[in-house]
C-alpha cells in the first residue's frame, strides 16, 4: 500500500458535503452494532453532521445508550469512516431550518412530528482510503501491483477533528 496521504478536516468536510446518504452505526448496551442508512441534512466547517432521527426505535435506544457513533461514507473507489459523539437536539427552529419535504415520507406529522428530532453527530477523527481514479482503475492498479510484486495503489489517512 502506498504511504499515507494528507488529510484534512477541510477534505473530511468535503467529502460530506458530497454525500447524501451517511451510514449511521451505534452501539447497542448489549454490544450489538446497528448501522441504519441516513439522510445527511447538513455539513458544519467543523465536519460535524445533522441528521433526523426518529425518537422512537433500535436507533434511538442505541443512542440514548452510548453516544458514540460512526459514519461511514462510500462512493466510487474511496471510503470515509469518522467517529464521533451523537447529541439529540429538539430545538423546532433549528428543525425547521434544516426540514426538506424529503423526509416527510418518514416525518408525516412535518417539521411538528412529535417523533421527529435531529442528531448532531460532532465528529473527533476521520480515517479516509482510496483508490486513484476511481473504482475500475484502482482495480487495474491492484491486479497489475499483484502480477509485477509492486506496490498497490491507494492512499489512507488519518485526521483529528
Amino acid at each position: 500500500m502506498s504511504t499515507d496521504q494528507d488529510f484534512t478536516q477541510q477534505d473530511v468536510v468535503e467529502k460530506l458535503r458530497g454525500t447524501s446518504i451517511v451510514m449511521l452505526t451505534t452501539a447497542r448496551a448489549d454490544g450489538k452494532l446497528l448501522s441504519h442508512p441516513m439522510t445527511v441534512q447538513d455539513v458544519t466547517d467543523d465536519a460535524d453532521v445533522w441528521l433526523f432521527v426518529g425518537l422512537q426505535g433500535d436507533q434511538a435506544d442505541a443512542l440514548r445508550q452510548g453516544p458514540e457513533v460512526n459514519l461511514n461514507v462510500s462512493e466510487a473507489g474511496s471510503w470515509l469512516s469518522v467517529a464521533g459523539r451523537a447529541t439529540f437536539v429538539e430545538d423546532r427552529t433549528k428543525i425547521a431550518e434544516l426540514w426538506d419535504d424529503s423526509a416527510k415520507s418518514y416525518f408525516p406529522g412535518g417539521v411538528d412530528d412529535p417523533n421527529l428530532a435531529l442528531v448532531l453527530v460532532t465528529s473527533e477523527s476521520a480515517q479516509y482510503w482510496g483508490l486513484p481514479g476511481g473504482k475500475v482503475a484502482g482495480v487495474a492498479q491492484i491486479l497489475k501491483a499483484k502480477v509485477t510484486g509492486g506496490d498497490t495503489p491507494g492512499g489512507m489517512g488519518t485526521t483529528e477533528l
